[in-house]
């Protein structure tokens, strides 16, 4: 068991440890980004879709939302834009993805609502 007083004596290595470990080139993120791709392409082929950078292609809501269409076999209750020209059309996009999660009653794990407002804010 790793004890609070071992990981103070550490000091300097284990601040660099969790560093490492929280770093967005971290092995094992980009791992877990390559597999989440590959399973959203398997799915979205079935609607002629495929993406390549999960914060790009998912930034619109255009392409979550085919997703979330395809997995549920359902389509959108809430009108969506589907030419997304200005961010607001695009947030407004995610927002119907994320509201059709809820009502399906699908909880997202690690997505806390004060920070997907921050990762809003300094979204471009």
């Amino acid at each position: 068991m790793f004890s609070m007083e071992s990981e103070l004596s550490l000091g300097e290595h284990s601040i660099c440890a969790t560093k490492c470990n929280l770093a967005d080139d971290a092995p094992w993120k980009k791992i877990q980004k390559n597999t989440f791709t590959r399973w959203c392409n398997e799915h979205l082929r079935r609607v002629g879709r495929v993406i390549s950078d999960l914060q790009f292609d998912l930034s619109d809501g255009l392409t979550l939302i085919a997703l979330l269409e395809v997995l549920s076999h359902k389509k959108m209750p809430r009108k969506y834009h589907t030419r997304p020209t200005f961010r607001q059309m695009r947030l407004d996009n995610v927002s119907v993805a994320l509201d059709f999660l809820e009502q399906e009653r699908i909880k997202l794990v690690s997505i806390v609502w004060p920070s997907f407002q921050i990762m809003l804010h300094f979204s471009s």
